[in-house]
C-alpha cells in the first residue's frame, strides 16, 4: 500500500510536460540530419519546456519557415493537442514568401503521418491575420522572426494577430537574435539582431506582459557586429570560405528567450 501511494504521489509530482514524448519527437526519422545537428545550438527541448508546452495545449507556431521547429512540434503534439502553423500567405507579396510556403507544403505532404493533425493557416498582414480561432490558443511561439516583422513594418499587425488568437493567460514565447543595447532600428532591420528593449517595447505595446526571461539560447562568443549580420554565422555562413573558421568557432547567434503572457 505504501508503495502504491508513493507511486501515485510520484506521478502527480511529475512536471506538466512529462506526458509528452520529447525524445521520440526530437529523434524522429522525419527530422533531417542537418536539423538534428543544430539541437545543441537551438536547445529545442529546454526552450519549449521553458515556454511551458504540455499535453492538451493548442499551440500556434508563427512563421515556421522551412519547418525546423515544426519537425519537432508536429510529432510532439500528434494526438496530444492541437498545432497550428501560421505560415506566409498564398498570395504573398514576393517570391520569397510564396516559395517558402510552397516548400513547407511539400514537406508536410511528403510525410503525412507526421503532420496528420497539423493545421496550416496564413499570416500575411494586413489581409491575412487569422492564425487560429480567437481566444483558442494556449501557447504561441516565434523563433527569430521579430527582425522580419520590423523590416516589413508588420510587427503591430502580427503581434495583434497573436494576441487575438491566445486565450487570456496564454503564453507568447519569443526567441530572437540579440543586438547590443544602443543598436539603431535600421541596423536591427538589416542585421537581424534586435535589442531586448525593442522586443519588449513591441510585444508589450500589443498588450502582453513580460513574465520571464532565460539565457537558454545565449552565446557569449557572438559579438553581434558581423559584416553580413546574423547570416555571417552558421548555418548561413554568407561569406563562404572567408574567415569561415572564425565564424564556425563562434557558432550560432546569441539569442534572447522571453516568455510573455496575455493578461487574464
Amino acid at each position: 500500500m505504501k508503495y502504491a501511494i508513493g507511486l501515485i504521489l510520484a506521478v502527480l509530482m511529475l512536471p506538466a510536460h512529462a506526458a509528452l514524448d520529447w525524445q521520440a519527437a526530437l529523434n524522429n526519422d522525419n527530422r533531417s540530419a542537418e536539423n538534428k545537428i543544430r539541437d545543441p545550438s537551438r536547445h529545442p527541448l529546454e526552450t519549449l519546456q521553458f515556454f511551458g508546452l504540455k499535453e492538451g495545449m493548442t499551440v500556434v507556431e508563427i512563421a515556421p519557415g522551412g519547418g525546423w521547429y515544426t519537425e519537432i512540434l508536429a510529432p510532439l503534439m500528434l494526438g496530444k493537442g492541437t498545432l497550428y502553423a501560421a505560415h506566409y500567405g498564398l498570395n504573398g507579396p514576393n517570391a520569397y514568401y510564396r516559395n517558402s510556403l510552397g516548400k513547407f507544403l511539400q514537406k508536410v505532404a511528403a510525410t503525412p503521418a507526421t503532420y496528420d493533425s497539423l493545421i496550416i493557416t496564413q499570416l500575411q498582414p494586413p489581409k491575412e491575420v487569422t492564425i487560429a480561432p480567437a481566444g483558442s490558443a494556449d501557447l504561441a511561439v516565434a523563433f527569430r522572426n521579430v527582425h522580419s516583422w520590423m523590416r516589413g513594418d508588420s510587427a503591430e499587425a502580427t503581434l495583434g494577430a497573436i494576441y487575438t488568437a491566445l486565450k487570456p493567460g496564454g503564453v507568447f514565447g519569443v526567441v530572437q537574435h540579440r543586438a547590443k543595447q544602443g543598436t539603431s532600428i535600421e541596423s536591427m532591420k538589416k542585421s537581424g539582431y534586435v535589442t531586448e528593449d525593442q522586443v519588449i517595447k513591441l510585444v508589450t505595446a500589443a498588450g502582453f506582459v513580460l513574465a520571464e526571461t532565460s539565457e537558454i539560447n545565449a552565446n557569449p562568443k557572438d559579438t553581434a557586429d558581423h559584416p553580413e549580420g546574423v547570416w555571417t554565422l552558421p548555418p548561413s555562413l554568407q561569406l563562404g570560405d572567408k574567415d569561415r573558421a572564425i565564424y564556425l568557432a563562434i557558432g550560432e547567434s546569441d539569442r534572447m528567450t522571453m516568455k510573455f503572457v496575455k493578461p487574464k
